[in-house]
């Protein structure tokens, strides 16, 4: 379990930045090299290279090398497993909300202390 924490946090923190959620938008419409993933940012080539370090670490994405560029591929096995944890715990956040919906209406009605 600790290792599926750690993976998550490392997807969670790579997922908070706004740079890094377009880059993977970018990347669902297919794979891409940092040049075309750099155009539409005001930020070095460099600057990018280091979200896609970031992403490559949490693996969110891959680099492949094909002759001389290194094309990035979105890999969502990472947010799949994310989408899994916060499912489950929208579950369980509606149950908790409703069981509160209810008891606040027994109290309204005065059937429940």
């Amino acid at each position: 379990m600790v290792v599926v924490e750690d993976e998550l946090s490392l997807v969670f923190a790579a997922l908070a930045d706004p740079t890094r959620r377009a880059i993977l938008e970018r990347l669902a419409l297919g794979d891409a090299t940092v040049n075309q993933l750099a155009e539409p940012f005001a930020m070095s080539q460099q600057a990018v290279s280091k979200h896609l370090k970031v992403l490559e670490r949490a693996r969110l994405i891959t680099r492949s090398r094909t002759a001389q560029s290194r094309p990035c591929t979105l890999d969502t096995v990472r947010l799949d497993a994310a989408v899994g944890w916060i499912d489950r715990h929208r579950r369980i956040w509606a149950d908790r909300h409703d069981r509160l919906a209810a008891h606040l209406r027994r109290i309204q009605k005065g059937t429940d202390v």
